[in-house]
């Protein structure tokens, strides 16, 4: 079978048009402490552990959180222990333990990351560096400065918080957080040329701004920084190979995602929602995770605290992706900021409906959705066929993995009960 084609590759055909396809279709000490290569999961691995296990019930699921649940004694190094990010918060939108100061926190990571992240977009080609300025909200077009929004910084604060859970030194949970930061970055640019999005955080997308070739360009220029940054750090070889797997694994998610949406709504060749929770924790959750471990991996963490932050990032990126499906077809504009029932007028082979595109109802369901009409009938007849109850009940079976995955992480009571907040407040929507 031919193997699809990666994000770059699809990315520089794009670069061949004038615009993009339509939317519809942690420092160590020295360098001998470096943790194994084997202390970082394969993707076979990681694609096992997040799909093997038999999911536990919803109940079940909040029953073990809270029966392991204790609390911290002061000063007292602790694991990072189930039952903070409670499975009731997705049906009640609880606020999660410490979850008001999350903004604080997220603050704080940014004042910690930015002079660095400044420094080593300012290596770049001054061209290419403008664009990546204005990626991140720092300038307009044409290099003035400008106040924009560079996104609140959560995968650079998981960075951070990682580190810190894993007593690794601030540099290099820093390191860590800026090659997050240009690796994200570098996705979203690739991304929005594929996905054909003019907008992103109120302004033009790069690629509208300066042009799909040069938008292609610097998005390279920022996976090359990212390489460049760990590499030049104590350590660095084990967490460009971190990065590297996680990267490919995104690659991986985001062919299978583009791919879907050639495929039939029904019949022997539908997609599944195994196929789908696949390659949310590709696309979503690799980077999520990687996120998570990747300072730990410059402080020269021990395996086990490594992979138990690469598993709860990744998980949490499937939590993350299902709970967004489901807003993306019942969310409140007011709290969304996109319009109801978005998803389904652009047809988007989302968990909750291909859940509901298996039931008995699915004829019905696809016919709606291939004409594009009716997108009320058609998330009444989703939710009756148990497609968001389904997804409701995947996203507790997640958050149970990332509950259970931070117990075995062994941290101080601040940087868990942090890394707790930043995680619960990514799932922390009113679905």
């Amino acid at each position: 079978m031919t193997a699809p084609p990666t994000t770059m590759e699809t990315a520089r055909r794009g670069a061949t048009t004038t615009s993009p396809p339509a939317a519809d279709r942690p420092r160590r000490q020295d360098a001998a402490h470096e943790a194994p290569a084997t202390a970082w999961p394969t993707r076979q691995d990681s694609a096992r552990e997040a799909s093997a296990a038999a999911p536990p019930t919803p109940q079940d699921a909040a029953h073990e959180a809270s029966a392991t649940a204790r609390p911290a004694r002061p000063g007292e190094p602790c694991a990072l222990r189930a039952g903070a990010l409670t499975a009731g918060a997705l049906t009640t939108g609880d606020l999660t333990t410490g979850a008001d100061d999350v903004p604080r926190v997220l603050e704080r990571c940014r004042a910690l990351v930015r002079p660095s992240l400044e420094e080593a977009v300012g290596r770049l080609h001054p061209w290419v560096g403008e664009m990546a300025a204005y990626s991140f909200g720092w300038c307009e077009v044409g290099g003035a400065p400008a106040g924009a929004s560079g996104g609140k910084g959560v995968r650079q604060a998981l960075a951070v918080l990682g580190a810190e859970a894993a007593g690794a030194p601030e540099r290099a949970g820093v390191a860590a957080a800026v090659a997050v930061e240009l690796v994200h970055t570098f996705s979203l640019l690739h991304d929005d040329i594929m996905d054909g999005d003019g907008d992103r955080r109120g302004r033009p997308t790069v690629w509208k701004a300066y042009g799909t070739g040069p938008a292609v360009l610097a998005g390279d220029a920022l996976f090359a920084l990212a390489v460049e940054t760990l590499a030049a750090e104590p350590g660095g070889a084990g967490a460009v190979r971190a990065l590297s797997v996680a990267l490919g694994d995104l690659v991986r998610g985001q062919a299978d995602d583009l791919l879907f949406a050639d495929r039939p709504w029904t019949g022997p060749e539908r997609v599944r929602p195994a196929e789908y929770r696949a390659m949310a924790e590709h696309k979503t959750g690799a980077l999520l995770g990687c996120a998570a471990a990747l300072g730990a991996v410059l402080g020269g963490a021990g395996p086990e605290t490594v992979a138990a932050l690469d598993r709860a990032g990744r998980h949490l990126g499937v939590a993350f992706q299902i709970v967004d499906d489901v807003l993306g077809i019942w969310g409140d504009p007011r709290v969304t900021g996109k319009p109801v029932h978005g998803d389904l007028r652009e047809r988007k082979k989302t968990f909750p409906v291909l859940v509901a595109l298996g039931s008995p109802m699915g004829g019905r369901i696809a016919g709606l959705l291939e004409s594009g009409d009716a997108p009320e009938t058609a998330a009444t007849l989703i939710e009756d066929a148990g497609g968001r109850s389904a997804a409701l009940a995947e996203a507790r079976r997640h958050i149970a993995a990332v509950e259970t995955a931070l117990a075995d992480v062994p941290s101080t009571a601040r940087a868990a009960d942090e890394l707790r907040s930043l995680l619960g407040y990514l799932v922390r929507r009113d679905v």
